[in-house]
């Protein structure tokens, strides 16, 4: 009766209109005034000591340092590296936006973020050299997807402070299905090229190769200034996220000169914006978790699916069609503090390693990203190629399957998420 309450008044303010931060937190006051003893003092105090959370001052952090290098000309620079790399292979343009895509996810933390930069500057490229429009933002778009993915992430810290778990091992956890998805859209993209006969670009030399490595070098600098600080054992993942972003604004208005100085101020003014938004829907987010845990829903819900004898596999499956269908209608850190507390319980009571379970999370929320209504990447994409959104959706449709694909993977083949935090951390002890 209570769960159903809380999910059913949730639900029913949403469709309505009402935001996702205010629908939560209002859910959660009217369970808690109707069905628990809580009083509201105890939930006002709940929802400001949320936010003392240490892992989760890495979010504004990586926000901003994505924002001065959105702003400035980094993507530029990583789309450049990308064309000389592989621009001479058939469809080699399209390939160079995915390695630009990311390139700039393993400085960014945002998959908007990735999108805007990167796909600002490609979509326009390809279509000026032969490639349909619809065919360049479909590409982007998911390609875009890899910023959440490729740490540092966003949803991977969100993950990280709704479970406890070591954001050293889940950024760890990243690289190898980020490469393994980046490595799946190029072969796609190469396989359409050959058969459409799609353009490719002059090579320009090796000597062009080591100018435009030379030019973006400053740019992934961050990649080892963010990793090598944190697997380096000099500051935690959220000291990494200042750095980042002080790294981020010298690059920007010292080295490059792509951001001048007095526009610094409404840098920090967008940012900020951004951040106080995501910072409010996690702290609401979270307040709703509480409820969840005092009226013990997680735990039922635990029992009954363990009574239940469910084998592993299918509820990889049912976590996996809530999630998607929750990525449709929600922004992905609000799923992960709502989800994360009712799965991770029985996740870790059947054996499943959190590492390889908050990745497959991930790749949801990476679909979630380009699929209707609440699809972010859609919108953001439709904005800089002047498309709809639904044929922006069009677009992209055929990309989604390869995503699923590469969930499919990710859910049963832990490995792949398993493989390099273990070889450098050591296996985790459950």
């Amino acid at each position: 009766m209570t769960t159903a309450f809380l999910f059913v008044v949730l639900f029913v303010f949403l469709f309505m209109g009402m935001p996702i931060a205010i629908a939560l937190g209002l859910s959660s006051i009217l369970t808690i005034i109707l069905f628990a003893s809580d009083s509201l003092a105890s939930l006002a105090l709940k929802f400001f000591t949320t936010m003392e959370q240490f892992t989760l001052l890495a979010i504004p952090f990586f926000i901003l340092s994505g924002s001065f290098l959105t702003t400035g000309g980094v993507a530029k620079r990583l789309v450049d590296l990308g064309v000389a790399l592989i621009g001479h292979v058939r469809g080699g343009l399209a390939m160079a936006g995915v390695l630009a895509c990311m390139f700039f996810a393993a400085v960014s933390g945002s998959s908007p973020a990735t999108v805007v930069a990167v796909g600002s500057i490609v979509i326009a490229g390809m279509v000026r050299t032969g490639y349909s429009k619809e065919f360049a933002a479909g590409v982007i778009c998911n390609a875009g997807t890899l910023g959440i993915l490729i740490p540092p992430s966003i949803p991977m810290v969100v993950y990280a402070a709704a479970t406890e778990t070591s954001v050293g091992r889940l950024f760890m956890a990243g690289f190898l299905p980020g490469l393994l998805l980046g490595v799946m859209l190029m072969v796609a993209i190469y396989v359409i090229a050959r058969r459409r006969n799609l353009p490719r670009q002059e090579w320009r030399g090796f000597r062009h190769l080591v100018c435009a490595a030379a030019k973006s070098f400053w740019g992934l600098g961050l990649i080892a200034v963010i990793l090598g600080g944190i697997y380096g054992g000099a500051f935690t993942p959220t000291e990494a996220a200042a750095v980042a972003a002080i790294y981020a604004l010298v690059v920007a208005v010292v080295f490059y000169r792509d951001l001048k100085i007095w526009q610094v101020p409404d840098v920090l003014v967008s940012s900020g914006k951004v951040s106080v938004m995501l910072m409010f829907i996690i702290a609401n987010a979270m307040l709703f978790a509480h409820v969840l845990t005092t009226l013990r829903i997680p735990q039922e819900i635990s029992e009954l699916i363990l009574a239940a004898d469910m084998p592993v596999w299918l509820f990889l499956l049912v976590v996996n069609i809530i999630l998607i269908i929750a990525g449709d209608f929600m922004e992905p850190s609000a799923i992960i503090l709502i989800l994360a507390p009712i799965f991770f319980p029985i996740a870790t009571r059947l054996g499943i390693d959190p590492i390889h379970f908050g990745v497959m999370i991930v790749v949801n929320m990476e679909i979630g990203m380009v699929t209707p209504p609440v699809g972010l990447n859609l919108f953001v994409t439709a904005g800089i190629t002047d498309m709809t959104a639904w044929n922006v959706l069009k677009a992209a449709l055929p990309w989604v399957t390869l995503l699923c694909i590469f969930l499919v993977i990710i859910t049963y083949v832990p490995i792949v998420s398993t493989l390099l935090p273990d070889a450098v951390f050591g296996p985790l002890k459950h």
